[in-house]
């Protein structure tokens, strides 16, 4: 067993630290404040090949796998990104490239990841629909063939990112669940061009009102009549489900990344604030009640971490990480919410002051125990493949 991290991504985690340490909390807070994508630092990214880690170079990427993506992610959320973090990590890196690098044809490897290389192309995912979120096999947005091609009829709910997006991840059925035998089949993961449909009206989205993560807007869309060529098939026709796990899982160990980073950065706020805060005298860190929690956060941080990379690693060589990425993705989550709440906890009426960045940590850090996957759904996985136990659901 060894416990160091490759040099490679070592030097990755210094080089987004790098970029990272340019934005200070002000900087997050404004783009949160206007609800805005956090441009300045996209930028920087795409520039220093960040984004693009898990491109094979062959097509202008460093040709990284998934750890090194997870540790860019952390280190971007730890230097002051937070939440954002993991949804400039999934969008296109996570949803767009590695999903192209592994299941691509030939003929869509070069099409489309040069581009996302470059930073000319981005993308999303959509698979949750309003009366499927969790229960992806209850999708009811279908795709039909339509001459050489697929016509595309549904509706998606929480999209992030199509506003930004050329090309949207869309998993639909080919085959109505009444007829599909197994269940996981009558999938199929299309390649939808996002602009165009746009443009000839087949396609439409609206913004949701959300609580937080506002540096990224989150969307309702529709789809009516979307045509998708039959060369925009990623993996077979109705055999989708391989590649969605190949999405989901991925997203998992990616959230989890961010839980740990954003981890790191409500410790490092709340224990900058407890080595300065001293109303009686002493630092309020030098008491137990206050150290005592922060530390205990703190391990729960580290052993995210080590999960995190576990499942990233393996999924890097192929091997099955189902039960990783959902542990990684629920001890990460949980980390980050007890040390964003424990550093609400230590600043104490000044936590409620916009003036300090604690209040929006706070609430960003709540949704990742609810998102990508609920926190139950991931107990009931381990309940079931971990201990044997008889399915619920």
């Amino acid at each position: 067993m060894d416990f160091d991290l490759p040099e490679g991504a070592i030097a990755v985690r210094e080089g987004v630290r790098a970029i990272a340490g340019k934005y200070d909390q002000d900087y997050w807070n404004r783009c949160d404040a206007e609800k805005r994508w956090p441009e300045e630092v996209w930028r920087e990214l795409v520039q220093g090949g960040w984004h693009s880690l898990a491109v094979p170079e062959e097509y202008g990427g460093a040709g990284q796998g998934l750890l090194e993506l997870s540790v860019a992610l952390e280190a971007l959320a730890a230097g002051g990104a937070g939440g954002a973090a993991s949804f400039m990590y999934l969008l296109t890196p996570a949803f767009g490239g590695l999903t192209i690098a592994r299941h691509g044809t030939a003929e869509q490897k070069r099409a489309f990841l040069p581009g996302i290389a470059s930073g000319e192309i981005e993308t999303c995912f959509a698979v949750t629909e309003p009366d499927a979120g969790s229960n992806a096999i209850d999708i009811t947005t279908r795709a039909r063939r339509d001459g050489d091609g697929f016509v595309v009829d549904g509706q998606k709910i929480w999209i992030s990112g199509v506003e930004r997006a050329d090309h949207l991840v869309l998993v639909a059925r080919t085959v109505p669940a009444a007829e599909a035998r197994p269940r996981t089949s009558g999938f199929t993961v299309l390649l939808v061009d996002v602009k165009a449909a746009v443009a000839d009206g087949t396609l439409a989205y609206r913004p949701i009102p959300k609580l937080g993560t506002n540096t990224v807007a989150s969307s309702m869309v529709f789809l009516d009549g979307v045509r998708v060529p039959a060369d925009r098939v990623l993996g077979e026709v109705d055999q989708g489900f391989a590649v969605l796990w190949d999405i989901l899982n991925p997203e998992r160990i990616l959230a989890a990344a961010g839980g740990v980073g954003f981890g790191e950065l409500a410790l490092d706020v709340a224990c900058g604030y407890a080595r300065e805060r001293a109303p009686f005298g002493t630092p309020i860190g030098a008491n137990q009640a206050v150290a005592f929690p922060l530390a205990k956060a703190k391990a729960q941080v580290e052993l995210a971490r080590l999960m995190t990379y576990k499942a990233a690693w393996l999924w890097d060589r192929g091997r099955p990480c189902g039960s990783e990425a959902n542990i990684a993705k629920l001890t990460a989550a949980d980390a980050a919410w007890q040390a964003a709440d424990r550093a609400f906890q230590t600043h104490g009426g000044m936590a409620y002051s916009l003036e300090y960045p604690v209040a929006r940590m706070f609430r960003d850090a709540r949704i990742a125990k609810n998102i990508p996957v609920a926190e139950e759904l991931v107990l009931a996985h381990i309940a079931q493949h971990e201990l044997g136990l008889p399915r619920s659901y």
